[in-house]
């Protein structure tokens, strides 16, 4: 399981903005290079997000899940990395000061990413999701701006 947490100059609602959004998920999403379509009723739990994953011509096409929707303080999405498996992302929100504290946890859920070892699973996702984070609080403070 990895844990990346950042301190974030944007309220829970910025960011919840930007997660309500179908539409800039491939934004802030490392490995997201585009969203195909989204379910009316996203974010409500159980809505899906299809989305691309890779870098033409090694593009696949994937899906999320939200298994729990709470603005603004968390955020549970399962996301399938085909042929790979799934992963569980728990992304939580909480205020401080001005801004907010960002939480997001990642692990492999099923398939052949269970497979492999933590500490390179969770290195991975470290690395991914510290640009994740990064990434989410650009398009919620440049969103704020506008």
């Amino acid at each position: 399981m990895s844990v990346n947490v950042r301190r974030m100059a944007c309220t829970p609602e910025q960011v919840f903005a930007v997660l309500a959004d179908p539409w800039v998920y491939p934004t802030w999403v490392v490995g997201a290079s585009r969203l195909r379509a989204a379910d009316d009723r996203y974010p409500a739990q159980g809505s899906r997000l299809h989305h691309s994953v890779g870098v033409w011509p090694l593009v696949l096409n994937d899906e999320t899940r939200i298994d729990e929707w709470d603005p603004p303080r968390r955020m549970v999405l399962e996301a399938k990395t085909r042929p790979f498996g799934t992963e569980r992302v728990i992304i939580d929100v909480k205020p401080r000061g001005g801004g907010c504290l960002v939480r997001i946890e990642e692990y492999p859920h099923t398939g052949i990413v269970t497979k492999l070892p933590g500490v390179i699973a969770d290195a991975l996702l470290h690395v991914r999701n510290a640009e994740t984070l990064r990434r989410l609080e650009w398009v919620a403070r440049g969103r704020a701006e506008h």
